[in-house]
């Protein structure tokens, strides 16, 4: 199997785990990736998670126009922030996730580091997390805004919208989007009952040593 063929089925595969355990509904959500000679696949506008078909997914030229395929997510200026911010991301996935949308409308969370640190593996996966704004979906704005973070997050949380997350493949981005959602939802659940969070000599500890 290609490169691009077995990175197809990877797309579709974990796309439908994720839609099947509701981490994403409806035609919501969008995942990218890089081929090794520097084209992009991504799933199509309006296509639903649980429902891909390798040979639909769009795949776009090192310029993001369109090679073959269908259409692509309106989402696109989204994706290129962080590949050309981030020069290590090989995908970038995009949810609608429950959790981390209802953690983005409370209105005492610090906007430059969203998740408090109650696990290890938030941190080490995601560092911290900034909240955007809100944009309408597919506004350009929202590539402006993850330019403007000079390529120092990987991941993000849209205001009113969703959780964006970069890795270096698919399948650390998709993990990284998971345990977003988890602490996301930790957090929710916990709110108000005065968890144990890590002390600053802890998180300082798993950012020091901690990995991955």
């Amino acid at each position: 199997m290609s490169e691009e063929a077995k990175l197809r089925e990877d797309i579709c595969n974990l796309a439908k785990s994720m839609f099947d355990r509701g981490l994403t509904c409806g035609a919501s959500g969008n995942i990218s990736a890089r081929l090794s000679d520097g084209t992009f696949l991504i799933t199509p506008t309006g296509s639903s998670l649980g429902f891909l078909e390798p040979i639909r997914i769009s795949h776009l030229d090192s310029n993001f126009r369109l090679l073959s395929g269908d259409r692509p997510t309106k989402e696109i200026p989204l994706h290129v922030a962080f590949y050309e911010t981030r020069n290590r991301t090989g995908a970038v996935v995009h949810l609608h996730s429950t959790y981390s949308v209802a953690l983005s409308m409370l209105p005492d969370i610090d906007p430059d580091d969203v998740l408090p640190p109650l696990t290890p593996y938030s941190i080490m996966r995601l560092g911290k997390v900034k909240l955007l704004p809100f944009y309408l979906p597919g506004d350009e704005a929202m590539g402006y805004a993850v330019r403007s973070l000079a390529g120092e997050r990987s991941a993000v949380l849209l205001a009113n919208h969703g959780p964006v997350v970069a890795a270096r493949n698919i399948w650390a981005a998709v993990f990284a989007m998971e345990e977003l959602e988890e602490t996301a939802k930790l957090a929710m659940l916990t709110r108000g009952l005065q968890p144990r969070c890590l002390t600053t000599d802890e998180v300082k500890f798993v950012q020091n040593r901690g990995r991955p």
